[in-house]
């Protein structure tokens, strides 16, 4: 039979757990949201890289539904403007390009010592690169809406309206995923702004020309079309296409689940988006947890 004097210190104890368990969890919700504001605010205070970021893909834009414009539409199937065809790869190229600003933004913690700071502190490093991509998926969302908009003053149709403007942009951030953790990664790999840029901006042009991006797969050769079949982009662009037109665009591989429509493209390219966020945004998490502040000196 207990005591009163172990039973309050058995409550005691209990509530202590209970008080510990509630700390940790609004300690990492709290990392979560001042990461995420921090990032944030970092953007707003230099909005050079994000203009950059939106330069490039505008340019793409104007100039190649302009210029190759009406070539490239006789290639197209079923009578579809070249403007409506590229608005999607242009909002995958938006993703790409902003995901690269992640890890200069990394890299510039690293130079100016800020993230030597936050491996030193009780911040849950998972939380950080959390807040931190909340953050930029946020901007690549923004970034993705006024490329539509624009795309839709050039004469691009979106067939399935605001629902499918909005379809679109959580394609872009979904893709964008994989590069974000791609750019952090070599971030902390390197520690150094000008190799990070060289490397990542190496990989976007081979990634958004050997994939469906700008021309069906069907008119290229076929070494590029067998080089699709693995590349990333032909599935981010290829699940925005599906939702801008309402309509099975993959040909990458052959698939026919039986939903019909879109449902067809979206459902394996969403899978392989996400198998290959999570794989990349385990290895980028892992390298923040293994990185030390001797590393980063």
């Amino acid at each position: 039979m207990s005591t009163p004097t172990e039973g309050s210190e058995t409550a005691a104890a209990t509530a202590a757990e209970g008080a510990t368990a509630e700390r940790s969890a609004n300690s990492f919700l709290g990392d979560v949201w001042t990461n995420f504001k921090r990032w944030n605010l970092k953007a707003v205070r230099n909005p050079f890289v994000l203009v950059v970021s939106l330069v490039q893909p505008i340019i793409f834009l104007v100039l190649f539904t302009q210029v190759f414009g009406t070539v490239a539409g006789g290639a197209l199937p079923g009578g579809i403007s070249y403007e409506t065809y590229l608005v999607p790869a242009i909002a995958i190229q938006v993703s790409l390009a902003a995901a690269v600003t992640s890890g200069i933004g990394l890299v510039n913690d690293i130079e100016e010592g800020m993230f030597e700071k936050v491996l030193v502190s009780p911040m849950n490093r998972t939380a950080v690169f959390l807040g931190k991509t909340m953050a930029e998926l946020l901007r690549i969302a923004l970034q993705i809406g006024i490329i539509l908009v624009l795309g839709v003053a050039l004469g691009a149709e979106i067939t399935t309206g605001v629902v499918g403007a909005v379809g679109i942009a959580a394609a872009g951030v979904l893709f964008s995923l994989w590069f974000i953790a791609f750019s952090n990664t070599l971030a902390v790999l390197t520690r150094d702004q000008e190799s990070t840029i060289i490397a990542a901006n190496l990989l976007q042009f081979p990634l958004l020309f050997l994939s469906s991006a700008f021309l069906p797969l069907e008119s290229l050769p076929g070494w590029i079309r067998t080089v699709a079949m693995l590349n990333p982009v032909t599935y981010g662009v290829d699940a925005a296409r599906a939702i801008i037109l309402d309509a099975d665009v993959m040909t990458v591989i052959d698939v026919s689940l039986g939903y019909g429509g879109a449902l067809d493209t979206l459902v394996p390219a969403v899978a392989v988006l996400l198998a290959l966020d999570l794989a990349l945004g385990a290895v980028a998490v892992a390298m923040l947890s293994r990185a030390t502040s001797s590393k980063v000196r």
